[in-house]
């Protein structure tokens, strides 16, 4: 099996800057597991039993079935009650899940992968239901890929990579509710390349050659789904179906969800692996935001806490305080965070708000904020200490993959933006000169279109969370003073509960700065999100709306970015080739501004968790599987976190 380059980490030597290094990918037989990063002297020999985390309420989840999401904020915790073929573990690298040896045979095309027997299916309670064989794998692709059953959702990996699945998604498109609803896996298996030659056997055929197939076999777009549960609920039940109903595979069951208060994830007493390292609960507590959450930290009610910049500023500057010998940098989180536009949006009234609409689809007016809008202090939020440690130029997370010479995709992506190299102190995009020369070109030319200034941009929060109003204030002053008054002036609006619900679907934000992590190991699942007129592409179709829009230079450009990213979908004989096509059509993106890069997600953090024992993949979704952590009933000191660093780079 062709190896792949893989990020390892980042070193959190207070010294030490972001680094990256590649290792070897899942061997044909499924490779061997890798304990990461477990060296150092741990604070204490007793570990945590019951671990307490902590989500804010902006990301509490509002799905309990793992195909009909694509929500980080759900798939954080339904990684833990479900499982799929394959895991990643500490340094990324795919291992065994479900599948015991997996492969391809002729470059990418076709790919089998051979089940373990004896794996449950299990209520809440941890009681047997079944076991868990291949056509559970295939009920779980008709369902993706059945229009009426899931709509679009996860569906982009499948029809990019898998023979007929995007046929098959239209012949359900044109079926009756009802139809669809109820129909065999009969013309599925006669459309879609899987099979099961028996219980423990999955093939896989491909559209073209993807050596890279298998990283998709960590995104829930391939994940199971028990025929034996789909039978007990009823078809039109299985998305509606609570906790108390479902049937999980995974290390855990949800056994308590109390919606912006707590969930627990309570030990799955039949679960396969029984070498593994489990926690006999988890509670995810919802916290108001991180000055909150520090204060249960101190109160000893949570095992982590990420840092704000008052907090965090606090300790490190006054060595007396007792945290400031355990402040640890934390290794980046997978995701690419963008401001993303709303390229169709609406006045609370539900009439469309055109003097923005017309501003954003100005192709000068989103390249001023492009060069000129300057995310220093918006960086120092989350990491005062090196705010460029956060800084991102690319629409791609670096470290998801590599050239074969050993280059990171995004190096090349910043190399064909011609952008310098940093000093460390000032963001590399930025550049006043084109920044007040396209700032006076988009005024010439919306005036004359009837735009008014200064343009508003509504940008919403959280009701209630400080943390989240301090940095939307910070962001607003950042607004103000790089674009100017007479330009742009950013409102702060809020949501209650769900900016889904509440924000969102109605459309009324200007933008929203939210981050993609890849399903799977190649820019496609990155750029494949922006593309014009493609049901699979998740944020032009919940984000941006560009399907929507009529402005013909807009949807040119759109157009344009599209081809660029479906050329380079269809070379699958040299990765290079491939990859560089990507680079292109990203370096197109960006110049053009269809979105702007924000930031990368390093924060500090008080733990009792060694991160560097966590799944660290750039890729799929279980970096939050509550497996084989190492942990301690006494805080790391950073001393300790720089060792782990240490063993674990090397």
């Amino acid at each position: 099996m062709k190896k792949r380059a893989k990020w390892l980490a980042v070193a959190l030597s207070l010294a030490l800057a972001l680094t990256t290094t590649a290792c070897g990918g899942g061997s044909k037989d499924g490779g061997s597991k890798d304990d990461g990063g477990k060296g150092g002297d741990s604070a204490s020999t007793e570990e945590i039993k019951d671990l307490v985390t902590w989500e804010t309420g902006n990301r509490e989840m509002e799905n309990v079935f793992i195909l009909g999401t694509e929500m980080a904020s759900d798939l954080n915790v339904l990684c833990n009650t479900n499982e799929g073929l394959l895991e990643t573990d500490a340094k990324g690298k795919l291992i065994p899940g479900l599948a015991e040896e997996w492969g391809t045979e002729d470059g990418g095309l076709t790919w089998t992968f051979k089940l373990r027997e004896g794996v449950q299916w299990v209520d809440q309670q941890g009681n047997e239901k079944a076991e868990c064989t291949a056509q559970d794998f295939i009920t779980g692709l008709e369902w993706v890929m059945n229009y009426h059953k899931n709509a679009a959702m996860n569906t982009s990996m499948p029809t990019a990579l898998i023979k007929g699945a995007g046929d098959y998604y239209e012949y359900t498109k044109g079926l009756s509710e009802e139809e669809a609803m109820n129909i065999d896996n009969t013309k599925f298996l006669e459309m879609v390349g899987i099979e099961a030659p028996d219980d423990y056997t999955l093939i896989y055929h491909c559209t073209q050659n993807a050596p890279y197939f298998d990283t998709v076999a960590v995104s829930a777009c391939l994940y199971p789904l028990a025929q034996g549960f789909v039978d007990e609920v009823g078809v039109e039940n299985v998305k509606s179906t609570g906790i108390e109903g479902l049937w999980y595979n995974g290390p855990y069951t949800l056994t308590e969800y109390i919606q912006g208060n707590t969930k627990t994830l309570t030990k799955n007493p039949l679960y396969w692996d029984k070498d593994c390292k489990l926690f006999d609960t988890v509670t995810i507590r919802i916290v108001d935001d991180v000055t909150v959450g520090y204060s249960l930290y101190e109160a000893g009610e949570i095992d982590h806490i990420d840092l704000g910049e008052a907090n965090l500023r606090t300790i490190y500057e006054d060595e007396s305080n007792p945290y400031h010998d355990q402040l640890a940098e934390k290794t980046p989180k997978k995701y690419s965070y963008q401001m993303h536009f709303n390229y169709a949006k609406n006045n609370e009234d539900g009439t469309p708000d055109d003097n923005w609409n017309k501003a954003v689809a100005n192709e000068a007016f989103r390249q001023s904020i492009y060069y000129g809008l300057d995310f220093t202090t918006y960086m120092a939020r989350t990491n005062f200490i090196y705010p460029m440690h956060c800084e991102n130029n690319a629409y791609t997370m670096k470290g998801l993959l590599y050239f074969s010479d050993g280059t990171d995709y995004v190096t090349k992506v910043e190399e064909g933006l011609g952008l310098p190299e940093s000093d460390g102190e000032t963001p590399r995009r930025l550049n006043a000169d084109k920044a007040a020369e396209y700032k006076a070109q988009a005024m010439e030319e919306l005036k004359a279109q009837g735009v008014t200034f200064p343009v508003e941009m509504d940008y919403y929060i959280q009701a209630g969370s400080q943390n989240a109003q301090d940095t939307a204030t910070v962001l607003q002053q950042a607004v103000s003073e790089c674009l100017g008054d007479d330009f742009v002036k950013l409102n702060i609006g809020t949501y209650v509960s769900s900016t889904t619900k509440e924000v969102v679907e109605p459309r009324l934000q200007s933008f929203i700065i939210n981050g993609w992590g890849a399903d799977y190991g190649d820019p496609q699942n990155y750029l494949g999100q922006e593309t014009y007129g493609e049901d699979t592409a998740y944020y032009s179709n919940h984000y941006s709306h560009i399907n929507e829009v009529k402005d013909e230079k807009l949807i040119a450009t759109y157009k344009e970015f599209t081809d660029l990213v479906n050329k380079a979908n269809a070379i699958s004989d040299d990765m290079d080739k491939r990859y560089q096509a990507y680079v292109d059509a990203e370096v197109f993106m960006l110049q053009h501004a269809l979105s702007v890069p924000v930031v990368y997600e390093v924060s500090w953090q008080l733990t009792k968790v060694n991160d560097y024992t966590r799944s660290n993949a750039m890729f799929g979704i279980q970096n939050y599987m509550y497996k084989n952590w190492d942990t301690s009933v006494e805080a790391y000191t950073t001393e300790q976190y720089e060792k782990f660093a240490e063993d674990f780079n090397k």
